[in-house]
C-alpha cells in the first residue's frame, strides 16, 4: 500500500525536476488558448511528438483560430493530415471545430465535462486542455503517466483492463497537485518521456531511484505490465491504376474499414498474394482493350492491427469503362491535390 508520505514525496520530487530539469521544449508548452491546446493533443494522439510537431505548426499557420478551421474544406484539411494516420482523428476535428463555430459562437467550453463531451476527446484529452487552459484538476493519465506510476509505486495490475484503469486513474488524481494542476500534468508527462522513457530509461540519473519499486527491485522491463496482446492480421491489395488520355481514376473510400475518406485506385482484395497472371486475369475484367502497362513491387504499411502489402498495377484503356463511375477521372499532375493513405503515397513517389 502506498503511505501519504510516499505520495506527498512523488509530488515534491517530481516537481522539483520539473524546475531544475525539465529541458522539453514544445510549442505548445505554457500555452493557454484551448483551441491550440486541444489541435496539439488530438494530433498527439497515437503520434510521436517528433512526427506531429511539424503538422501542428502548419495548422496553426493556416487556421490560427477555430472557426477558420471550422470554415476550412474537408479536402483541404485531409490533404494536410496526410501522413499522420487514424483519420477518424481529422473527421472528428473538423466536427467539433465546425460545433463550436456554429453552436457556441467559437466560443471553447471551459469545463471539464463540456469539453469530454465533445467528438473525439476522452478523459485523458479533456482533463490535459481543462487543467492546461482552465487550471482545473484533473490528472492526464497516458501511457507516460502509466509507466512512471507503475514502476516507481510498483503496480502489477495491467493498465489495461478495467480494474488497472480504476487503480492507476485514483492513485493519478491523489498526487495530482490541485493547486497547479497543469504545470503537475506537463511534469509527469515529460517525466515519461525524457527519464522513465519505454526502452533505455535513465534510471542511473532518476531522482526517484532511492524509492522506485521497479529500479530497486529489477523490473524496470517488466513494468507496467500488459494484458491485451494485439492480433496483426496481414492484408493483400491490389491496386489497379487505369490510365486514358492523360487522366488516372480514383475514387473515395467511404466504408467503416481503414482509410474512411482517404483517396484510392481501383481496388482487388485478395485472400494472400497472388501470381502475375492472376494480376493480368483481374485486369482483363475492368475493361476490354486493356493494355497492363507495369505492375510494381510490393509496398508495405504497418498499421496497429494490420499489415499491408499493396501492389499496384498501372493500365492503359482504350476507352473509359462502364464499371468505374463511382469515382473521377484525374490528371496525372494533379494527383498530389489528394489525400492518400500512406502505403499509396510511398508508391506515387516512385510512380
Amino acid at each position: 500500500m502506498t503511505s501519504t508520505a510516499q505520495k506527498n514525496n512523488f509530488k515534491k520530487i517530481l516537481l522539483k525536476w520539473n524546475r531544475d530539469k525539465n529541458s522539453r521544449i514544445m510549442p505548445w508548452k505554457g500555452e493557454k488558448d484551448p483551441y491550440k491546446i486541444w489541435l496539439s493533443e488530438i494530433i498527439l494522439q497515437q503520434t510521436r511528438v517528433e512526427q506531429g510537431l511539424d503538422y501542428y505548426n502548419r495548422f496553426v499557420k493556416e487556421f490560427p483560430e477555430i472557426n477558420k478551421l471550422a470554415k476550412a474544406a474537408d479536402k483541404k484539411i485531409f490533404k494536410m493530415w496526410e501522413g499522420l494516420g487514424y483519420y477518424s482523428r481529422c473527421r472528428n476535428l473538423l466536427a467539433t471545430a465546425r460545433y463550436i463555430s456554429k453552436e457556441r459562437k467559437g466560443k471553447f467550453p471551459n469545463s471539464y465535462k463540456e469539453i469530454n463531451d465533445l467528438k473525439g476527446i476522452g478523459p485523458y484529452t479533456a482533463s490535459a486542455i481543462s487543467s492546461f487552459a482552465f487550471n482545473l484538476p484533473h490528472a492526464v493519465v497516458d501511457g507516460n503517466v502509466f509507466r512512471v506510476l507503475a514502476r516507481i509505486f510498483g503496480i502489477k495490475t495491467p493498465p489495461d483492463t478495467t480494474e488497472g484503469k480504476k487503480l492507476f486513474n485514483a492513485l493519478a488524481e491523489e498526487l495530482l497537485d490541485k493547486k497547479q494542476p497543469g504545470i503537475y500534468n506537463q511534469s509527469i508527462m515529460d517525466f515519461g518521456a525524457v527519464v522513465c522513457k519505454p526502452a533505455s530509461p535513465l534510471c542511473q540519473s532518476c531522482p526517484f531511484n532511492k524509492s522506485c519499486f521497479a529500479f530497486l527491485n529489477d523490473q524496470v522491463q517488466s513494468l507496467p505490465v500488459k494484458r491485451k496482446k494485439i492480433t496483426i492480421k496481414t492484408r493483400w491489395l491490389y491496386y489497379f491504376i487505369p490510365e486514358h488520355n492523360g487522366e488516372i481514376f480514383i475514387h473515395q473510400r467511404i466504408g467503416k474499414d481503414i482509410w474512411h475518406h482517404l483517396h484510392e485506385f481501383y481496388l482487388f482484395e485478395a485472400k494472400k498474394k497472388i501470381s502475375n497472371r492472376q494480376v493480368t486475369e483481374q485486369a482483363s475484367k475492368l475493361a476490354s482493350g486493356t493494355n497492363l502497362l507495369k505492375i510494381s513491387p510490393v509496398y508495405s504499411q504497418q498499421l496497429s492491427h494490420q499489415y499491408i502489402n499493396a501492389v499496384f498495377i498501372h493500365l492503359y484503356l482504350k476507352r473509359k469503362p462502364f464499371l468505374l463511375k463511382t469515382g473521377q477521372w484525374v490528371k496525372k499532375k494533379k494527383l498530389q491535390q489528394f489525400a492518400f493513405p500512406g502505403v499509396i503515397r510511398d508508391f506515387l513517389k516512385d510512380f
